[in-house]
């Protein structure tokens, strides 16, 4: 029996070399995300792709664009991605770090690829750049201090849209990526399995809808709908539409045209409860009695059928402490969500799990 402090007891040894591992595991869990960084600006999971066929080691480090004397360590980097399940390995013989295993890209690993529309690189090289990752060393002097919005302010003296929108064009400009890249992978998904939550609009407002990316998609599905974009004057500039495509500068706090529908794709999750209640408020003035706001976020403890709960609650805690040191928002759970649509004036809602750590949610005055 092995004690811990004197007070708490394990039942045997083993439980408390697991406990240490346990800890080893999330204190060293940036690695992954290093690594897979890593393994994008390499250009890992294009040069296996392009190969068209399971890619031995041998030939993946002779067309690296790497230092050939470090190149030893190249199936150390793959061999932590295959564990993560970014590759599988097809080995040649008994030897495990045998030189002919060959190597191909799982699903996740296809959205590493540049190219892919809906690829998460984008993503993962802006959370993993140095102007993000000093955020969280700031969390805890977030915590304890007065003043600031979040802990991304405490390590630059800026807020997080204040940053990306004046200051660093490089990043903003790979924010804008990553989300264009998300609409595309979401948009697919919802066209395919839940098309119907847009039947029967006939103009759908797309708030912060950006470049229009999420609009032609459905505008793509639905062609005698009318779609208008709102976003920030900056952002629609110079942006042209089309018959049914309109796009509109303003701010969601101020204004929202009158339509049928309003949409908002991961826009919630990114303020407080109180900017939130102010944004739905507007929604509710801009819809008929017969209109609804369409909600696309994370519903915390709902997983669609078919998803690995572990995955999905994981992911959904983690981007919940995303939002929390950039930003001022947070995942909320269906409780959280019934009291902000309360106090914003409305009567009911419907949840739909169909999009793994998000979901559709629909809300009605």
């Amino acid at each position: 029996m092995a004690k811990l402090n004197g007070d708490m007891e394990l039942s045997n040894n083993g439980e408390l070399l697991e406990a240490q591992a346990q800890v080893w595991n999330h204190t060293f869990s940036f690695i992954h995300s290093m690594s897979i960084s890593c393994a994008i600006d390499l250009g890992i999971p294009d040069i296996i792709h392009r190969h068209g066929t399971p890619m031995s080691l041998s030939q993946l480090v002779d067309t690296l664009p790497i230092n050939k004397a470090k190149s030893h360590c190249i199936h150390r980097l793959m061999r932590l991605l295959v564990h993560s399940k970014f590759f599988v390995k097809h080995d040649t013989s008994d030897k495990p770090d045998d030189e002919e295993a060959r190597y191909w890209l799982t699903p996740a690993g296809h959205l590493l690829l540049r190219n892919n529309p809906m690829a998460v690189a984008p993503l993962v090289q802006f959370i993993t750049d140095p102007v993000n990752a000093k955020a969280g060393h700031y969390m805890r002097e977030w915590l304890v201090g007065e003043h600031h919005e979040s802990a991304f302010e405490v390590a630059h003296g800026k807020t997080f849209w204040e940053h990306f929108g004046n200051c660093d064009s490089r990043l903003g400009n790979l924010f804008n990526e990553s989300m264009s890249r998300d609409t595309r992978l979401v948009m697919y998904v919802l066209l395919k399995d839940y098309k119907q939550v847009f039947e029967g609009v006939g103009l759908l407002v797309d708030v912060g809808g950006g470049v229009g990316t999420t609009t032609k998609a459905i505008l793509d599905v639905f062609p005698a709908m009318k779609c208008i974009v709102l976003d920030l004057p900056q952002v629609v500039a110079g942006l042209e539409g089309t018959h049914n495509l309109t796009f509109v500068g303003g701010d969601m706090f101020d204004n929202i045209p009158r339509s049928d529908a309003i949409l908002l794709k991961w826009i919630l999750h990114d303020w407080d409860d109180e900017s939130c209640v102010r944004i739905l408020k507007k929604c509710k003035e801009a819809i008929s009695e017969r209109g609804k706001v369409i909600i696309i976020d994370a519903v915390l403890g709902h997983k669609g059928k078919g998803d690995n709960n572990k995955i999905i609650q994981e992911a959904q805690l983690l981007f919940d402490m995303v939002m929390m040191t950039y930003l001022t928002g947070k995942e909320r759970s269906e409780r959280e969500w019934a009291k902000l649509f309360t106090d914003a004036g409305f009567t009911k809602y419907k949840i739909s799990p169909v999009l793994g750590a998000r979901s559709v949610i629909e809300v009605y005055p």
